[in-house]
Order: structure tokens, then C-alpha cells, then sequence
């Protein structure tokens, strides 16, 4: 039985928060072969500094870094003033006992992806995300 996976309109620039290398590497090999560009940075205050200066279509946001944590960059995203406030963030995090989806959403993300990351699934959230409008979450990630 062969994956079927979600078709974009167009390509999308994404931006991976991740603090390590081996992930950022994977999931910049999957956005690529479905022809999406991945910008990578390690920490979240590069982040927010690359948020403030390019426009992105998602952000894929690691949850445990060292320094700033993906929630503390999400909250700080979200009270900025610029139009990057509003780009949809998917939270990534193989800590999946600690917090449901419904937390991330309460606290600015719009959706959640756990790792280990399957193709599948990590498409499937970062279409919704990009078809969502911009700072609203979709239908099917309402709480």
C-alpha cells in the first residue's frame, strides 16, 4: 500500500527551530523533496530575529532548546508587534506526555507534531497551517 501525501498549491519557506542537527537535517530532507524551502536555525532568539526580517509561510518549532524554549519564543513571537506575530507555528517535541495538543494551542501554537516525525503527519500539519488564515487556528485544530 502506498503513503499518499498532501499536494500544495504552492512551494512554502519554512522556518525549523531545533536545537539539534541531526533534526533540523531530516526534516529539511523531507520539505525539500516536496519541494518547500527550509530555512534552519538552532535557537529561538535567532528566530525571532529571522521572523522579524524575511516572511514565513509556517514555523516548525522544537520545544526544548537550551536558552530560550520553543514556548518562551512562541509567547514572545506572539506579543511582537509586526505581522510575524501571526505566522502559524507547529510545535515539535517527542515530549508528548506532558502537555495535549489543546496545551500548545492555549499557549500560541497552532498545531503539534511528536517525534520521532513521520512524513505523513508533519505534511498533513503544515498544510493545514498554511491554508489556516493567518493567526487563526483551522477548523480542525479549534479547541
Amino acid at each position: 500500500m502506498s503513503q499518499t501525501y498532501p499536494k500544495f498549491e504552492r512551494p512554502l519557506v519554512v522556518l525549523h527551530v531545533d536545537d539539534d542537527p541531526m533534526n533540523l537535517r531530516v526534516v529539511e530532507e523531507i520539505l525539500v523533496a516536496f519541494n518547500h524551502t527550509a530555512v534552519k536555525t538552532t535557537s529561538g532568539a535567532e528566530a525571532l530575529s529571522l521572523l522579524a526580517d524575511q516572511a514565513f509561510d509556517v514555523v516548525l518549532m522544537d520545544i526544548h532548546m537550551p536558552g530560550m524554549s520553543g514556548v518562551e519564543t512562541v509567547e514572545r513571537l506572539r506579543a511582537s508587534s509586526g505581522p510575524e506575530r501571526n505566522v502559524p507555528v507547529i510545535a515539535l517535541t517527542a515530549d508528548v506526555f506532558s502537555r495535549r495538543p489543546e496545551d500548545y494551542r492555549a499557549l500560541g501554537f497552532n498545531d503539534f507534531v511528536s517525534k520521532p516525525i513521520l512524513v505523513s503527519g508533519l505534511l498533513d500539519a503544515i498544510k493545514r497551517a498554511a491554508e489556516s488564515p493567518k493567526g487563526k487556528l483551522s477548523a480542525a485544530n479549534a479547541a
